[in-house]
């Protein structure tokens, strides 16, 4: 006579019915009897259940007996191994019990993520692929403490918010899933702790995800690219950033490689485009603008919902690895523009996400961004921090990111961030600095520096916060370099005037330079330049054709020449005409645009001249690599100034004329005796100038000036700025004062 089998509570079966069961382990699975093991399975939609039992080597079928609701239940040997077969209306499966596994995360796993340390939490939260007793298929694991109940949704169980339900443990909640293979689509479907049952969610650590406007999770294959840039990576660890020259082109992918008839492209067409590109213009670095998944594409990314998942909308996984090894092996660094700093409120996303205010502050005075109408994350939740600082050390450890942008800095730092008196809740202090920002961001640039092999972070930082770039143990918040908001909106401001006028506004180019080595400075002109009604680069330049195009090579030469890294947004290397739109085809030149053209070619040959001369990078982030020569000179607009690579090397000089008036004999003191060479000429002929110069070399004659006892008698080309480089190896030269007869 068969065992008779405790019958199940009827509530039970009531709350798996509805999805709502707070403990489904308790009840489904495997549950030992005094003689038998009971094996209870909840499949709703089931025509027909069996145990598939394996005895001695031998497979036999043990009827499951339906107990309405789709509770099968059914009593085997105790310890006997099994497995489930389901007759569903579509088809048979057979499959391991979801329902028959132990503890899946560790204690230390559960200790970690609570406490905002488990750096590598996309191995263990979200879905990841596992082998378990044998047994291949994904764990899902996700945080959300104050539901109260949590399924697995899927293509993989009809979509059903009643097969798979969740165990929960410290907060997260996990289970594992036979059978599920990378590909499979999924969600979360919560019920809060007031028994709400709330929108289906996309997985936070999601590694992959649908291409938009679908918003379903994917699970991805583990991370197992066979990686070619070890030589590269050592290289990075060993170098020192500060002093190695960086110019960075930034790039929206999706756009540049957009086709008049739409199409977008992908990573591995950036490849094969993208990167010969970069190797051509001479770019040390490319910027992505964010590919982190986002469901707007209108946002250009910086609303994303995915933190660990490149965007489907450019490939997989596996080809952005394709690009950035690519990249590497071409000598090309790539640099992620990183959002921590808020998240869109799309309800299949963080908003919200278990019914309360998790990623996010309660309070809207904190918690919400009124300039772009998002969430701001509450870094100062242990979880939350966690979960940021794991994702930026996921972009660099799994793809091998040579560093960070980090987006909007300024917002997280102050709590009155564009907020009027009334609308902010002070620190405990009762100030306005974001404390918990303040540590978070030591904490990041900490452990990347840690972590990173030579990674590094650049600060979207626009206010004269002390100490962006300063190392953290020095009371810094430790990133690497900041981007010179200053620098960028004075000499904008300045080139945009009337040459006519410029006499009367040298501060905007001198002013920067009071502060210049401050923090250690990225030069940007970005994207956010060239949007919003603010016009093209080239829009922005005074005068005729041939005088905007003038005044965009006088203006990118001073940026090259100029203490600080570099950045340029794509088109502005050319003077693309129009505002960069996302949607529009990228506006190559027509080859015969000699203008654009020979801006491009300007371009280029400022990136070889930087990369190769010491004096223009070594010294960037100190006073000792520049000093000024011409800086008063308002009457003719013209300024001068010397770059070294070492303390009183002083081997360049650049001296930029403002004006479109020619200037002949314009004398300039210099430190070193001998023959300048003239290393490069915005005026050149090549790039669409005049070819007004000084025929490539001038000597310097006994002539103090400018508090040197030489000088040099130029000829300044219209519009333009001249690099001259000191030549220790020719033969001393001094050429006698005019009108000396000796």
């Amino acid at each position: 006579m068969p065992p008779r089998l405790p019958s199940l509570p009827a509530r039970d079966i009531e709350q798996l019915r509805e999805g709502r069961h707070p403990d489904p382990f308790a009840i489904l699975g495997r549950h030992r009897l005094e003689e038998v093991d009971l094996v209870r399975a909840f499949l709703p939609g089931a025509n027909y259940v069996e145990l598939i039992v394996d005895e001695n080597g031998q497979r036999r079928a043990l009827p499951m007996v339906g107990q309405g609701d789709g509770l099968f239940e059914a009593a085997l040997p105790q310890g006997a191994p099994y497995r489930i077969r389901t007759a569903w209306p579509g088809g048979i499966t057979e499959t391991a019990d979801p329902y028959s596994f132990g503890l899946l995360l560790s204690e230390d796993d559960l200790h970690l993520a609570a406490e905002g340390r488990h750096f590598d939490l996309a191995t263990r939260l979200g879905a990841n692929l596992r082998e378990i007793d044998g047994v291949a298929g994904v764990l899902f694991a996700v945080w959300a403490p104050n539901a109260a109940h949590v399924a697995v949704v899927g293509e993989f169980n009809g979509w059903s918010a009643t097969r798979h339900p969740m165990r929960r443990r410290a907060g997260i909640w996990e289970l594992f899933i036979p059978g599920i293979q990378a590909g499979a689509v999924y969600k979360y479907a919560l019920v809060s702790g007031t028994g709400e049952a709330l929108p289906w969610k996309a997985d936070p650590l999601a590694r992959c995800t649908e291409l938009p406007p679908r918003t379903g999770s994917v699970v991805a294959q583990a991370p197992a690219f066979a990686w070619t840039d070890s030589d590269w990576l050592d290289a990075r660890e060993r170098a020192d950033p500060l002093t190695a020259p960086m110019s960075i082109y930034e790039v929206h992918v999706g756009s540049w490689l957009r086709t008049e008839w739409g199409q977008m492209g992908s990573w591995d067409e950036a490849s094969d485009r993208l990167i010969p590109y970069l190797q051509h213009m001479g770019f040390s670095h490319v910027e992505l603008m964010p590919i982190t998944e986002h469901p707007f594409g209108g946002s250009w990314g910086y609303q994303p919902l995915a933190l660990f998942a490149p965007t489907a909308r450019l490939g997989p996984p596996e080809a952005f690895a394709r690009f950035v090894d690519r990249c590497h092996a071409a000598g090309i660094g790539v640099i992620l523009d990183w959002v921590p700093a808020h998240f869109p409120s799309d309800e299949h996303g963080l908003a919200r996400f278990d019914g309360t205010a998790l990623y996010e502050h309660e309070d809207p005075r904190q918690g919400f961004h009124i300039d772009w109408n998002t969430l701001i994350y509450n870094v100062g939740r242990s979880e939350v921090r966690g979960f940021l600082i794991a994702s930026a050390l996921f972009w660099i450890e799994t793809f091998h990111l040579d560093g960070l942008r980090v987006d909007a800095v300024a917002s997280m730092l102050y709590r009155d961030y564009s907020r009027k008196p009334g609308e902010w809740v002070p620190n405990h202090l009762g100030g306005r600095e974001n404390l918990e920002a303040v540590g978070f961001f030591q904490e990041l640039n900490t452990l990347v520096g840690a972590r990173g092999r030579g990674a590094v972070t650049i600060a979207e930082e626009s206010t004269a916060w002390p100490g962006v770039t300063r190392p953290v143990h020095h009371g810094g918040l430790g990133f690497h370099f900041k981007w010179n908001m200053g620098w960028m909106h004075d000499t904008l401001r300045y080139i945009a005037h009337d040459p006519i006028h410029r006499s009367h506004h040298g501060d905007d180019v001198t002013f920067g330079l009071v502060y210049a080595f401050s923090e250690n400075f990225v030069l940007p002109i970005s994207h956010d330049e060239v949007v919003h009604g603010k016009g093209s680069l080239i829009s922005r330049m005074p005068g005729d054709d041939w005088q905007r195009f003038a005044n965009l090579r006088l203006y990118l030469a001073m940026m090259w020449t100029h203490p600080g890294k570099k950045l340029l947004f794509m088109g502005c290397e050319f003077g693309a005409e129009d505002e960069w739109s996302v949607d529009a085809p990228f506006p190559w030149p027509h080859p015969f645009d000699e203008r654009r053209q020979g801006a491009s070619t300007l371009v280029r040959d400022l990136n070889a001249l930087y990369r190769a001369t010491p004096a223009l990078h070594r010294l960037d982030h100190r006073p000792e690599g520049f000093a000024w020569i011409v800086a008063d000179d308002s009457t003719n607009a013209v300024f001068a100034f010397s770059r070294a690579s070492g303390p009183g090397a002083a081997e360049v000089l650049a001296v930029a004329n403002m004006t479109p008036v020619p200037r002949h004999g314009y004398r300039i003191g210099v430190p070193q005796a001998g023959l300048w060479r003239e290393r490069l000429n915005s005026d050149a002929n090549i790039y669409g100038g005049s070819g007004l110069g000084n025929g490539g070399a001038v000597a310097t004659q006994a002539v103090a000036d400018h508090g040197s006892a030489q000088s040099l008698s130029l000829t300044l080309p219209p519009l333009g700025l001249l690099v001259l480089e000191h030549d220790p190896q020719a033969t001393p030269t001094l050429i006698p004062p005019p009108g000396d007869g000796s």
